[in-house]
């Protein structure tokens, strides 16, 4: 649950509220929920956990801890949310958007994560793939940031405006009534097999290019890389990628390409293969990607054309990506359910995004149309269609997020080893038992932790636990998955 709030609220004014809430059903002070709070460091939507855990000696066998939540308050543990959207929950979106910039960034510096420092000699380009037109749309300023007259025409849809950043009409279709909301529609939802026919068309492209057959190519170079979904105003998606050319050795590590495999070929390559690629809708026609593509080459420090876009800023660029998604071409941040499909204009969504939303319900109708049941679009009609990952990367481009997160938490459990009491997970055994009990604060809860909240917005959030840490009391560790929760 989301509770809007105007801020700044007196502290004073707001525990009330919360103390009424908290006594309902637990009889601990505040101090409990207090230091809970903290422990999720700014997370908005946290979940709610009930159950227990027994840690035990596995040599032994002697129970070392054991922990309940029914001393918590409310009887609920209370734990941070991981919500990618930075709409849903901004703290927990900015850890993951920095665990997707050192994901981009190891593989580009190398030297870390398991990634060599020689990666950097690799040859390796920026490649933006956009969606083509389904009708002219009313146009912001430029990449150079002026603004351009929109679309100065004698005839068809025309519009003299200057549209400065943030002009709602940007995006929007100059005539909607001969827009196309079905192709458009149908493009999002076959984003993600398009990028996949990319990939494999690349490497036949490229094979051909270098006069070999794919076998041998594929024996000699390995294709890496790392991309992230973004929706444009019109709301539609295009994909940021860093694509990089590796040589395949018998051992783990990434070995130099051959010398011909150069930063041109595989530029070249991207442009031709994205000019094949096709993708067959079903009683609509072939998809393919848009005219506008833009292939960087990423040279050790700086990019070409004297920019100062460098190795870091490139990681940091495809990272702000992946906390967002479709609301911000103004549709929601979670699914749409059936009654609200007639009252989509009285939710504050633009007619643009209303008429997608419907056109992706009305397409997802298995019974009409059972042939795109498989795109499970009214699943998606939030989305526009969109239904793959914003946020992927070959196996071999550098670490995973689970690595990551791993990584934070095994750091959080030796800070605590060194100050405090912890169990060795080598020689001990968790059984534990949760159950899933709500999402987000009560309405006083929500108050006192938005009043509450502390630090710089770009500080990073204070230690809290995790899905596999170390228990509120310091007395035994919790072991549970997502797919538990």
């Amino acid at each position: 649950m989301t509770h809007e709030i105007e801020l700044p609220i007196p502290v004073g004014d707001l525990v009330g509220p919360v103390i009424r809430d908290l006594a309902r059903r637990s009889g601990h002070d505040l101090n409990r929920w207090l230091d809970q709070v903290h422990r999720l460091g700014g997370c908005r939507e946290p979940l709610r956990l009930t159950g227990h855990s027994t840690t035990v000696d596995t040599c032994t066998g002697e129970v070392i801890s054991r922990y309940t939540t029914k001393a918590e308050p409310h009887g609920q543990l209370l734990i941070r949310c991981g919500n990618r959207r930075a709409s849903r929950c901004p703290a927990c979106a900015e850890t993951y958007r920095r665990d997707t910039f050192h994901l981009i960034r190891s593989g580009l510096l190398g030297g870390d994560k398991g990634v060599p420092e020689t990666v950097r000699t690799h040859p390796r380009v920026l490649a933006t793939l956009t969606a083509p037109s389904f009708g002219p749309v009313h146009r912001g300023p430029g990449k150079d940031g002026k603004t351009i007259v929109c679309h100065p025409r004698r005839t068809d849809p025309a519009c003299f405006t200057w549209h400065k950043t943030g002009d709602p009409r940007i995006g929007q279709p100059l005539d909607p009534e001969t827009y196309d909301y079905t192709g458009h529609v149908l493009w999002n939802a076959h984003a993600g097999d398009l990028w996949r026919r990319f990939t494999i068309y690349l490497r036949r492209h490229m094979a051909a290019a270098a006069g070999l057959t794919r076998k041998v190519f594929n024996g000699v170079v390995r294709l890496s890389f790392a991309k992230v979904a973004e929706y444009q105003a019109r709301g539609v998606v295009h994909f940021h990628a860093v694509i990089r050319l590796d040589g395949r050795s018998c051992g783990t590590s990434l070995a130099a390409p051959p010398p011909w495999a150069t930063v041109e070929l595989l530029s070249d390559a991207i442009r031709s293969a994205v000019a094949a690629v096709r993708v067959d809708a079903p009683e609509y026609g072939p998809l393919a990607w848009g005219q506008q593509i833009d292939v960087a080459t990423i040279s050790p420090g700086a990019l070409d054309h004297g920019t100062a876009l460098s190795e870091r800023a490139v990681a940091g660029y495809v990272a702000k990506y992946a906390t967002k998604s479709a609301e911000t071409s103004g549709t929601l941040d979670r699914a749409v359910r059936a009654h609200e499909i007639p009252r989509l204009h009285t939710m504050g969504i633009p007619d643009h995004a209303v008429r997608l939303i419907r056109t992706a319900w009305h397409l997802g109708n298995a019974l009409s149309r059972p042939d795109l049941a498989h795109l499970r679009l009214r699943d998606w009609a939030h989305m526009l269609g969109f239904r793959g990952h914003f946020s992927t990367r070959s196996r071999a481009y550098s670490t995973t997020l689970g690595a990551l997160r791993q990584a934070r938490a095994d750091y959080r459990l030796t800070q605590r080893a060194n100050h405090e009491r912890a169990f060795d997970p080598d020689t001990t055994l968790v059984l534990a038992h949760w159950k899933f009990a709500g999402q987000g604060y009560t309405p006083g809860e929500f108050a006192l932790a938005s009043g509450l909240a502390s630090g710089p917005p770009n500080d990073p959030p204070p230690a809290c636990p995790s899905l596999a840490l170390v228990s509120p009391d310091g007395s035994d560790r919790f072991e549970i998955t997502r797919e538990e929760v």
